[in-house]
């Protein structure tokens, strides 16, 4: 611990935004980072805990507390505090392989479990965790760890999100030689097509493709598996191609609004209107019928991250007016820290997108869509009670000439790659597979991330890449040293 009082001397300072009418001009970030005084300065605030809730239980139980992938965080900040940043970089990086997307994206219930979070002041472990990473990317001390021997065991991991990129590096590292099968035509799943890239620029997620292909892995894009047409592979061919196979797709199957109106022109999916404009921004090919915001008043349906995604992307197309809709009550402004530390709160939170002039109503619920030749104009409301029931007296109309349904997902796409392999899936339509060994019902296809558990953030993706691994590593080789 390398400054014992220094939670006593020093405030909690965290990065700012550059001013709201400068960023919604473009979908470049706009985080402004500390200083290396001012990162030293907050890691100086570290108490290094007896008992740091702040690492995670290990436990894979949604809810617990502290981080996922089980970052040493008291172990970096104190690093960090006496300058060795190199050894931070190696720490860090021996529990999460892309701290970078953590550091940037991850909502840190780390922090919010952090001792000093009692009294509303935690460590600004998020920020340090990303002043980490970019400074080991620009020394160079970031670069292909290549295996001591080759096991002459193949894999296919399907899907290069964050769960299959983690489990791919782990298992190349372990010598196996490793394919990842993605159907778009870059590795990154919603790293790259769901989070704009004002929230995330996508060259931190290319250089980590560059690190993987030189550690040997090898990526093969455009390829659907169980997808039909150009680029379709059977998974079932690939039973006998490879050793073990891993799903690590996404939970891709959208929950739905069906209302009265739904089929009215002006009414998408969020994850039609998102992933437009990042292949804008990455300059690739749009497909299907372009989703703009400009010039029209844009409702989202839906409170979570998506939905904070869709008013900032929203706002920089030029949007008239954004409002957000909730069904679930307004939260309370500040937790009862008596009764939820070290847990993740409910309490109101506002993201850089909400704060960027969105509207937000609680408590709402669509009951129907209106609108003139074909296109969408009104949403007709209600609102309802703490049992979700409508209030009557409440009705209400909102003008709205874009409508983005943001209400989560509910499982994985079941047709196509699921069905052709036969694999059992839960109740809640997931890939039946447990945390001890993550295999499916077929004992060389295992199952990790959004696809096993449903939707989730990047943390437990990359914490189920990385076990995935270890267990088909011991699947294949009957032992395993890779790291949790």
């Amino acid at each position: 611990m390398g400054k014992v009082t220094g939670f006593l001397e020093v405030e909690r300072h965290d990065r700012k935004y550059t001013p709201v009418v400068e960023r919604i001009k473009h979908y470049n970030e706009f985080v402004i980072p500390l200083t290396e005084k001012e990162v030293r300065d907050q890691a100086a605030r570290c108490m290094n805990c007896g008992i740091p809730y702040c690492h995670g239980t290990g436990s894979v139980a949604p809810g617990t507390p502290g981080c996922p992938v089980n970052n040493q965080i008291p172990d970096w900040n104190d690093l960090v505090y006496q300058g060795n940043w190199e050894e931070a970089a190696r720490n860090l990086h021996s529990t999460n392989n892309f701290p970078e997307f953590t550091g940037r994206i991850c909502p840190a219930p780390c922090e919010a479990s952090c001792t000093l979070n009692i009294d509303d002041n935690p460590v600004t472990i998020k920020t340090i965790e990303c002043a980490i990473v970019d400074r080991a990317w620009e020394s160079g001390w970031i670069k292909p760890e290549l295996p001591a021997v080759k096991t002459g065991k193949k894999v296919a991991v399907i899907g290069s999100g964050p769960a299959g990129l983690a489990c791919a590096q782990q298992l190349a590292r372990a010598g196996h030689e490793v394919h990842v099968f993605e159907k778009y035509a870059k590795a990154g799943g919603l790293l790259r097509y769901g989070i704009p890239d004002f929230k995330m620029e996508k060259h931190y997620i290319d250089r980590r493709i560059v690190q993987m292909e030189g550690e040997g892995v090898v990526f093969h894009y455009g390829a659907h598996v169980g997808g039909s047409g150009d680029g379709a592979v059977d998974p079932r061919a690939m039973l006998n191609d490879y050793d073990a196979l891993a799903l690590t797709g996404g939970a891709e199957a959208p929950r739905d609004l069906p209302i009265p109106g739904r089929d009215l022109a002006g009414i998408h999916y969020a994850m039609d209107f998102l992933p437009q404009q990042n292949r804008r921004v990455g300059k690739e090919p749009v497909t299907g019928t372009d989703i703009f915001a400009t010039d029209k008043h844009v409702v989202v349906i839906g409170g979570g991250d998506t939905g904070s995604d869709c008013i900032g992307t929203s706002f920089r197309q030029g949007a008239k007016s954004v409002t957000q809709l909730e069904i679930m009550p307004a939260p309370p402004e500040r937790e009862n820290k008596g009764l939820t530390w070290p847990n993740w709160p409910l309490k109101m939170r506002t993201s850089s997108s909400q704060a960027e002039g969105a509207a937000r109503d609680y408590a709402v619920l669509t009951q129907s869509f209106s609108g003139t030749e074909g296109k969408v104009a009104k949403l007709h409301c209600v609102r309802v009670d703490d049992k979700f029931k409508p209030v009557p007296g409440t009705e209400f109309e909102l003008e709205a000439e874009l409508i983005l349904l943001a209400m989560g997902f509910v499982h994985p796409v079941h047709e196509g790659l699921l069905k052709l392999l036969g694999v059992e899936l839960d109740q809640r339509g997931n890939v039946r597979a447990n945390t001890s060994d993550y295999q499916t019902s077929r004992p060389n296809v295992f199952s990790a991330g959004d696809m096993r558990r449903g939707q989730s953030l990047v943390v437990w993706a990359i914490r189920e890449g990385r076990l995935c691994a270890q267990a088909i590593d011991r699947f294949l080789t009957g032992r395993t040293d890779l790291p949790r």
